[in-house]
């Protein structure tokens, strides 16, 4: 088994651990074909377990599902030791992004004969994929439209570097009077991009209609770039934006030292993990005045809040709510993936990569 594609500053394609060979099978006698015409074979129909799956995924799964032969088994809970009952009799589950799949949830999932298990997004920091390896459970991420976080970026840089929370706030109380501070134009700035995989990539592609000076920073550069080390780009850029995943040597890529090289007053933006960045360190620089701002579409700790309805109850953490208090920092709960785009992107990948898995096992006995 390995790792396809590596764990690098990017996001490839498809993050995987699967079981590889030096040739792919052909794809077996097919009658049937999905909608994007692969060969769903001369295979029976196929059982699918989704777990996590909200309402507007369920929907797309029930309409697409037919079209690759398979068959949903669709639950919102998370795969847990109550619920994996659901899985038995299916090889291949999908699980979302918002809960983890730990050791003691795969030798459950393993147990009940399940093989594959297809994560609902990019990033795979939330299973233990060591332990899925160990246990012969191969685990893949889908690829979906890395245009719908890339327009969300450009989206939370433009509003910070604008003060649009202190501005929007004020005109909801009717105070049309205008900030004490000026915006900024990007033209006159330079943004720091940290990964330069896919969705990376994509917003530079974006920064550069705007005229300003754009830096790079990527463990394995590939993009058309100004590529600098880490430490130089945090130096010089007025805005830096995040879009690694999320692994051992990137948990708090910025931490306390790093902030500190950053210039006075500059902006940070994260669409990708919250664990990239050292919240206490982020919440003093903010505090004090050394950063200018934060953008923030993912957060330590947001399990269990994001997503849910929290009002009338005490559910915030202290961290959250001192950053939602700072009239500088503008806080969305992880929902730069979600355009319409995107979500048939995860369910049509989730589907075909399912369909695949199951082609191979059956090519190899």
């Amino acid at each position: 088994m390995v790792l396809t594609g590596g764990v690098t500053g990017s996001e490839p394609v498809h993050q995987a651990v699967r079981w590889t060979r030096s040739h792919e099978p052909p794809s077996p006698p097919a009658t049937h074909h999905g909608p994007h015409g692969e060969a769903t074979g001369g295979l029976s129909e196929l059982g699918v377990t989704i777990f996590g799956c909200g309402p507007d995924e369920a929907l797309l799964f029930r309409e697409l599902a037919p079209g690759f032969g398979v068959l949903p088994t669709i639950t919102d809970a998370a795969a847990s030791g109550s619920t994996i009952e659901l899985a038995s009799g299916n090889r291949c589950i999908s699980v979302t992004h918002t809960a983890p799949v730990t050791r003691p949830v795969l030798l459950a999932l393993r147990d009940v004969g399940v093989r594959y298990l297809s994560a609902r997004s990019v990033g795979y920091d939330h299973i233990d994929v060591h332990c899925a390896q160990s246990l012969g459970i191969s685990v893949e991420t889908v690829a979906y439209s890395p245009d719908s976080v890339a327009d969300y970026t450009l989206m939370l840089i433009l509003m910070v570097v604008r003060g649009a929370k202190s501005t929007v706030s004020r005109a909801q109380v009717h105070d049309y009077r205008l900030n004490d501070g000026r915006g900024k134009e990007l033209r006159d700035l330079t943004v720091g991009v940290v990964g330069t995989g896919r969705i990376g990539a994509a917003v530079l592609d974006r920064l550069r209609g705007f005229g300003g000076r754009v830096l790079a920073y990527d463990r394995w550069p590939k993009a058309a770039a100004e590529y600098v080390s880490l430490d130089e780009l945090l130096r010089q850029s007025d805005v830096v934006t995040l879009h690694t995943p999320l692994d051992a040597d990137t948990h708090h890529l910025l931490d306390r030292r790093r902030i500190e090289q950053m210039r006075r007053g500059a902006f940070v933006v994260n669409t990708g993990r919250g664990a990239l960045l050292d919240t206490e360190a982020l919440l003093s620089a903010l505090e004090s005045g050394q950063l200018g701002g934060a953008a923030l579409d993912v957060l330590e700790g947001e399990e269990g809040v994001f997503y849910s309805d929290c009002r009338g109850r005490a559910t915030e953490t202290l961290r959250l709510s001192r950053l939602q208090q700072l009239p500088n920092v503008l806080i969305t709960p992880h929902t730069a993936y979600y355009t319409d785009h995107a979500l048939k992107d995860v369910v049509d990948h989730t589907l075909v990569n399912c369909r695949r898995f199951e082609g191979r096992a059956a090519w190899t006995g």
